[in-house]
């Protein structure tokens, strides 16, 4: 793991991946989604951004998943954008991840998933 105060960017193998997480920490309203993309400059060069919705009520930083894709590393930057976060405002407020009690609520850091066995 290496981050913004240890070097300026990180290499990604060709076919690898790895686990990163936002910046911020997100507190999604009741009545609000957020769906995370990837830029578009990573992507041409092969990188896949993924992330689940941020669903309504959920908190926590963001757990990003990167996909090199490409035959030749992929230099990541720290502190440069690699995703964006489109919010959408419902209706109404739904059961939120809160009232479910999701087992992501309030991550912070990388987090590993958590599988049921």
């Amino acid at each position: 793991l290496m981050t913004a105060t240890t070097a300026p960017h990180f290499k990604i193998p060709p076919n690898e991946f790895v686990l990163c997480r936002s910046l911020e920490y997100f507190r999604i309203p009741k009545d609000v989604l957020g769906i995370v993309v990837g830029k578009s400059t990573y992507a041409r060069c092969g990188l896949i951004v993924n992330a689940t919705p941020l669903e309504p009520g959920w908190e926590g930083h963001v757990t990003i998943e990167l996909s090199n894709t490409a035959p030749l590393p992929i230099r990541v930057y720290a502190n440069e954008g690699i995703a964006q976060v489109l919010f959408f405002r419902g209706s109404r407020p739904v059961k939120t991840y809160a009232d479910k009690q999701g087992k992501y609520q309030g991550q912070r850091g990388i987090t590993m998933p958590k599988v049921e066995r």
